[in-house]
């Protein structure tokens, strides 16, 4: 498939209203998000790591909540007694966008305005654990402003940023096989694909190159739409267990097992992954491979502190989850056992 896209340019900036909310994107987009954030007072959630990416936002600020690392619904929990203002603005990665979700499903009519500055596409979805203490049955929450600017959302350093891509990848793969596929997704996940794969191309390439950067930001934000509109199954159910049973952090969680879950959904739907693939360029399962290996850490064994124990522990837990019935047939605990060895 040709890598180069004969209807829409990573760089062209849109506004895309869908719903109840507006996607903004495009370069510079940061500097308008004054603007389009109105009148209303807001509190910043952020880290010192992305607040110093838009210092307007951090000063015009009723409140900045800076978000540790640890469980959204730990985070979520402890910052509840503490917001005043409907408007939450959340500037950061997944775990940022996550956390101000969860305090906005916790207390409606709150309402959260995005600006990543990862990949992790959450600034797209209602996908959150709910802050401790809330009802599991719960409405969850999506964000009714999204500003994506690749400065920002492709700001990280190279390896985090390989590993932040294979989240995205993992959204564009799984999220057209599960039963709420649908032809929007599908074609979506191919363009997604593609600009990831023309991101991170075999030839070298500076990761903080102008299209590299629009690449991987809007095929992002496309996978972010993707599993938004589908729903995830078992990729992202193992990666997500041995982030919280683990301790292994989202990026490499998701870079590891990426070609071992990428093998399994192949030998699930095979005609799927094979236009997965050609929109790569690539075999799915080798694209998986080489974007793990520009992470830097290609083993589990690397990131866990100690022996393979745990992945009988992360076994039990993912084998509960049922997300896992969105890749029919859900696989049990003997093949998630297996997959997770093959990445130890």
């Amino acid at each position: 498939m040709n890598l180069a896209s004969p209807w829409w340019s990573e760089s062209e900036s849109f506004r895309w209203i869908d719903g109840e909310r507006t996607i903004v994107y495009g370069r510079g987009k940061v500097s308008e998000a004054r603007g389009l954030l109105g009148a209303a007072p807001y509190e910043l959630l952020s880290t010192e790591r992305a607040a110093a990416c838009a210092p307007e936002l951090v000063r015009d600020a009723a409140r900045v909540h800076y978000v540790p690392p640890g469980r959204v619904d730990e985070i979520a929990a402890s910052l509840r007694p503490a917001l005043q203002d409907q408007l939450l603005v959340a500037l950061g990665g997944g775990r940022v966008i996550d956390t101000a979700k969860a305090l906005a499903a916790a207390d409606p009519p709150r309402r959260v305005a995005a600006i990543p500055t990862t990949l992790s596409g959450a600034e797209m979805t209602s996908i959150h654990r709910h802050a401790g203490g809330v009802a599991a049955d719960t409405p969850r929450a999506r964000p009714e402003l999204v500003i994506n600017d690749p400065e920002l959302s492709a700001s990280q350093p190279p390896r985090e940023q390989a590993a932040s891509a294979a989240n995205a990848i993992g959204h564009a793969l799984e999220g057209p096989l599960t039963p709420l596929r649908n032809p929007a997704a599908r074609l979506t996940a191919l363009e997604s694909i593609r600009l990831i794969a023309a991101a991170l191309g075999h030839e070298a390439r500076a990761a903080e190159s102008v299209a590299v950067r629009d690449r991987l930001a809007l095929g992002s934000l496309l996978a972010g739409y993707v599993i938004s509109s589908t729903g995830y199954g078992l990729h992202h159910v193992l990666a997500q267990t041995l982030v919280r049973f683990a301790s292994v952090g989202h990026g490499p969680a998701n870079a590891i097992m990426l070609p071992h879950t990428a093998a399994a959904l192949a030998r699930r739907f095979p005609a799927e992954l094979q236009q997965l693939g050609e929109a790569a360029g690539e075999d799915v399962v080798a694209f998986a491979e080489r974007i793990r290996g520009l992470t830097g850490v290609t083993r589990l064994r690397q990131v866990i502190d100690g022996d393979q124990s745990v992945l009988d522990r992360c076994a039990d837990q993912a084998v509960q989850r049922p997300e896992l019935h969105m890749t029919p047939p859900p696989a049990d605990r003997a093949e998630i056992l297996e997959l997770y060895r093959a990445a130890w």
